[in-house]
């Protein structure tokens, strides 16, 4: 049975840093933890919040409630011809996972390099980054239905992905947890090296000819000038979504805003940069007591050191209410506000 404590404090599981309390707290390493801890009162009796990394929550509260922190690790492979289904434990940390693949020779992960948070968490939320998605190499996951206690195996179709969405983010928000994902993967790379800085980081690096593991360097590479270090300073990555507007709608901002940078989508509609909006505004590097925008890139809110949750969710408001007053656009927030 694993054990459960009482008012224990989150800021070590959350890389905002914020400093909260839970109520009662159970670490999870194994499925059948998972159906102990079902068979105990207190989990149908008490308000639930799962965990992972804590990499895309902002807590603004205590929680008055159980936090399950998911901890399955191990990292399986099965060779079928070119194709490798690689399956990992929900609380495998990610880059810990991509570096397997890496090394392993398994392709289509490498542009998803230290994405911070764990393997559970990814098709939550269809991670992505430099022109890949968590969709594109998902085969399946197992999760806990929290109502029955039952297992169930989800497939792509299953999982309704769409950008930083799934239907463990809509319909089934809140009823599974996953214990393990598997991704197909392939031994065979066809890389993708057109999005964001990767072809120039590759060039100034003299490799003409990148395998994934170069890929993945220059990834690493790339995210770390831009994006802070969460065990130095308190920060979810992005905070922002990328937004995506129809094309009168582009058609309305770039009549304003000639250089707005801005990318096509396969649904005929148009995806802005919201760095370059929020940097356009006036925000990047902007500190307001301990909160503010990362120097090095707008688009992630940081934690200078007791930051609380409240003023982390007032500054963001600020940023929202900049970026729809200067380009008639919403911004929606990635990470999930508590």
């Amino acid at each position: 049975m694993p054990q459960i404590l009482e008012n224990v404090s989150l800021k070590p599981y959350n890389s905002f840093a914020i400093d909260v309390n839970a109520h009662y707290f159970a670490e999870i390493e194994t499925e059948n933890d998972l159906n102990e801890l079902f068979q105990n009162p207190l989990f149908s009796n008490q308000k639930r919040l799962i965990i992972g990394g804590g990499s895309n929550i902002l807590f603004t509260q205590d929680f008055d409630g159980l936090v399950v922190k998911m901890s399955i690790k191990g990292i399986e492979s099965k060779i079928e011809g070119d194709q490798v289904l690689v399956t990992a434990g929900s609380g495998e940390v990610w880059n810990d996972f991509v570096n397997y693949c890496v090394i392993n020779n398994f392709a289509g992960v490498e542009n998803l390099s230290l994405i911070p948070g764990t393997v559970g968490a990814s098709p939550i939320q269809n991670i992505g980054a430099y022109g890949v998605e968590l969709k594109d190499v998902f085969e399946s996951c197992a999760a806990f239905e929290i109502k029955t206690g039952q297992l169930k195996t989800f497939n792509f179709e299953d999982c309704q992905f769409g950008y930083r969405e799934s239907i463990f983010k809509g319909a089934f928000k809140g009823q599974y947890i996953i214990t393990k994902v598997t991704f197909r993967l392939s031994s065979q790379p066809q890389l993708n090296t057109s999005y964001g800085a990767i072809e120039a980081e590759l060039l100034n690096r003299g490799i003409e000819s990148p395998g994934i593991a170069d890929v993945s360097a220059a990834v690493a590479h790339i995210r770390v000038s831009k994006l802070p270090d969460p065990s130095t300073i308190g920060n979810a990555g992005s905070f922002f979504k990328n937004p995506i507007i129809e094309k009168h709608e582009f058609a309305d901002v770039v009549a304003q805003h000639p250089d707005v940078v801005h990318y096509p989508t396969a649904d005929g509609r148009v995806k802005l940069a919201a760095g370059w909006l929020i940097e356009q505004c006036g925000w990047k590097g902007k500190r307001v007591g301990d909160t503010g925008t990362w120097k090095n890139q707008a688009l992630v809110l940081v934690n200078h050191g007791h930051a609380s949750g409240t003023e982390v969710y007032q500054f963001s408001e600020q940023i929202i209410d900049s970026v729809k007053s200067t380009f008639g656009v919403t911004l929606e927030r990635e990470v999930n506000i508590l």
